[in-house]
């Protein structure tokens, strides 16, 4: 079904390219050409094929136009994001990535961003006010009511990591105390339900929560059954102030659909859902991906060449400077190098599949604190294991490229030295793998930003050093 979905969308943005180049093409052709009229007749073929490029669009889903946006130059972008719909103009911002964003919303003027900012739930105002100018922002929270600017301003207070944050305000709530017969009257009464309500929430007068009430339930149980009954008493609740990872594990390991966020006083003040988590998820992925790699932000693929550059200084500086580091380590040891050129053959062979071993921890200790694994109770042990792992794949590996270097150089102490070297370099690896990314979450940075280059770093250089140290000591 995804494989189908993915095909029917790229035939989607194949359209829409063959379409804004005929159009292109047409329009350069008609420039081209001496003819009568030749104004009105530009003006027919440009009002044709735009309208049937909007007639497309508007077939479309927003994701899927918001897709299909990221996809374009920026020329043709804006011209495509000029024939959507303005009633369309805020679901397909809320889909857009934020780089891809921010340049629509530097198109809009300020009358179309309040429009299209009026036409979405308050949670969803709130997910698009960090990118809103002040006044655009201003002029928004007038046209909402009082109960609706409470919640915006509620939902904008949280940082981005938190359930608040997540959160929306659109939910059905029941009383204990009516049958099932009464919730029935009651749902048939929406023209709709607020979207993935797989339950109703159960609360007091005061608002607080007493339950789940399973729509499967109100549908299979006897009419007359007391909501009281057939309640879930002790279902799964959220804080705003709740950390969004911990709500994403919660998720997955109960299989929610839908959960109460209470305050301290278990009132209900909004509500949690499954498609808000998977974008949550989707969007920590993107950014620990864009971390892993040494982008600060996001990057819009047509940015500018200046934008894009200045986007990966940061940790291309940082790679930089502990390349110097590992020059000047080899730069320690030129002698040995010079009397044992083969060395200079096999330094890179210790340091890569060090690098390539501390990646594996890292990534594995990176998803163990995404899903809280890792306690100081256990912190212990998991270092004694990456060791012993290290340990083992050091002896093994080391055997082999040890038999390597004695094949190729005929040389028992170098193969030696190359077995020493790799089971060693393995368990600065392991170490390295472990405490970088601990250290940095200790510090409250995202512990993958960065983590590769700086592992890197560490194992190249005492790779090398570790290398050259023992061939200086036992082949001289």
């Amino acid at each position: 079904m995804a494989q189908t979905e993915n095909s029917t969308l790229q035939e989607s943005l194949k359209q829409v390219s063959e379409l804004l180049h005929r159009h292109q093409l047409v329009e350069t052709l008609i420039h081209r050409q001496d003819m009568p009229r030749h104004d009105l007749v530009e003006s027919l073929v440009h009002k044709q094929h735009l309208a049937e490029l909007q007639n497309k669009l508007d077939q479309l889903h927003p994701a899927d136009v918001a897709y299909i946006l990221e996809t374009l130059p920026p020329d043709q972008r804006l011209m495509v994001w000029d024939l959507v719909k303005a009633e369309r103009d805020g679901e397909i911002l809320l889909e857009v990535s934020d780089a891809v964003r921010e340049a629509l919303i530097a198109h809009m003027d300020s009358h179309e961003l309040v429009a299209a900012a009026e036409q979405l739930d308050t949670d969803e105002i709130a997910d698009l006010a960090p990118d809103l100018p002040r006044e655009v922002m201003a002029d928004v929270f007038r046209s909402l009511s009082a109960e609706e600017r409470e919640q915006l301003r509620a939902a904008i207070s949280y940082p981005e990591d938190a359930v608040g944050a997540l959160m929306d305000f659109e939910m059905v709530t029941v009383r204990e105390d009516v049958t099932l017969e009464v919730v029935l009257r009651y749902l048939r009464r929406f023209d709709e339900l607020p979207d993935h309500t797989d339950a109703l929430f159960v609360v007091d007068r005061e608002g607080r929560v007493h339950g789940l009430l399973p729509l499967n339930r109100v549908l299979v149980s006897d009419p007359k059954t007391p909501v009281a009954q057939v309640m879930n008493p002790q279902p799964t609740v959220f804080h705003p102030e709740d950390k969004a990872d911990a709500a994403a594990t919660a998720f997955d390991r109960y299989d929610l659909v839908s959960a109460p966020v209470v305050d301290a006083t278990q009132k209900l003040v909004g509500r949690l859902t499954v498609a808000a988590v998977v974008d949550y998820i989707r969007e920590a992925t993107d950014a620990e991906m864009l971390n892993l790699a040494g982008l600060r932000e996001e990057e819009d693929i047509f940015s500018s060449v200046w934008k894009s550059a200045r986007n990966r200084w940061l940790w291309l500086a940082v790679n930089l400077v502990t390349a110097f580091v590992a020059s000047r380590v080899i730069g320690l040891f030129e002698g040995t190098i010079e009397k044992i050129v083969a060395l200079a053959t096999l330094m890179p062979i210790i340091a890569g599949i060090g690098g390539n071993s501390g990646n594996q921890t890292t990534t594995l200790i990176i998803r163990s604190l995404a899903l809280g694994q890792i306690t100081a109770a256990n912190a212990g042990k998991l270092v004694t294991k990456e060791l012993g792992i290290s340990l083992l794949n050091g002896v093994v590996w080391g055997t082999v490229v040890g038999l390597f270097a004695f094949l190729l150089y005929r040389n028992v102490n170098l193969g030696l030295v190359m077995t020493g070297a790799m089971v060693l370099n393995l368990l600065v690896a392991a170490l390295a793998g472990i405490f970088i990314p601990l250290v940095m979450y200790k510090l409250g940075r995202d512990p993958a930003l960065g983590s590769s280059v700086l592992l890197t770093a560490t194992t190249d250089s005492m790779g090398f050093f570790i290398f050259l140290g023992l061939a200086t000591v036992f082949l001289l």
